[in-house]
């Protein structure tokens, strides 16, 4: 009985664990360029000394998903999103370089190109700052060009480039925030092969149908786990009362 019971209560606890993965994905369906997390769960023998007859129920995420979300066409010159695999590079929470596929850019006051989280996109010299300008354009490969208030329409001038890159995703972990960064430390080089389209957003890949689904099977997994345990313990105080008897 105890091993039921030892099976169970694992069994409840990698269900709680799945419950955070799917909620997470599910607060994060309206993120733009969000890659949603994947969970599993398997059975582990539990190590030590003496016999192994006792396993376990784990659950851990397993990555995310690599798929692309739908492409919005939103006409603002500051909206881009990736074509196929690759990243934007941003200046993380820390100060390191990290990355996203969140392609919503705006202008601080004092001119930063930052993400709509807040993060300052960078290019090959750090984060990237524009002058007042009366019109900007983002090219495929990542070049803003700008034409400065006041003057004439063919003194378009190239202010920089945004650091696109395509990293292994073996090599990434995730942060905080959808954020991204390579596992082992460093950056990763730019990448020339990786483009963008402007006037268009990548949406989160999270299917909120599947989503929802999952997460009232996760609570009736939950509740079935539950009621294991009930019957475990059920079952040992009806032992316990026979043994007490005789």
């Amino acid at each position: 009985m105890d091993k039921s019971l030892y099976v169970a209560m694992t069994g409840a606890k990698g269900i709680l664990d799945a419950q955070a993965v799917n909620n997470f994905n599910l607060a994060n369906a309206g993120t733009n360029g969000f890659k949603a997390d994947l969970a599993a769960f398997q059975a582990q023998a539990v190590a030590g000394s003496g016999y192994a007859s006792r396993v376990y129920a784990t659950d851990s995420t397993t990555g995310w998903d690599q798929s692309q979300g739908a492409l919005l066409t939103t006409g603002r010159p500051l909206d881009v999103a990736l074509q196929g695999p690759g990243f934007i590079a941003v200046q993380g929470p820390s100060g390191q370089e990290a990355y996203t596929r969140n392609g919503d850019l705006h202008l601080t006051p004092e001119g930063l190109l930052v993400t709509s989280t807040g993060q300052a996109v960078l290019g090959d010299n750090g984060p990237i700052t524009l002058p007042p300008s009366s019109s900007i354009k983002i090219g495929d490969d990542g070049t803003i060009t700008v034409l400065p208030f006041g003057a004439p329409a063919q003194s378009l001038a190239t202010i920089g480039r945004i650091k696109l890159v395509n990293p292994s995703p073996g090599t990434l972990e995730r942060e905080s925030g959808g954020l991204f960064k390579l596992a082992a430390g460093g950056t990763a080089p730019a990448d020339a092969s990786v483009k963008l389209a402007s006037g268009v957003l990548e949406s989160s890949n999270v299917d909120l149908a599947s989503a929802m689904v999952n997460m009232i099977d996760l609570s009736r997994n939950f509740d079935l786990q539950v009621k294991a345990m009930k019957s475990a313990d059920d079952n040992a105080q009806a032992s316990s009362q026979l043994l007490q008897s005789t």
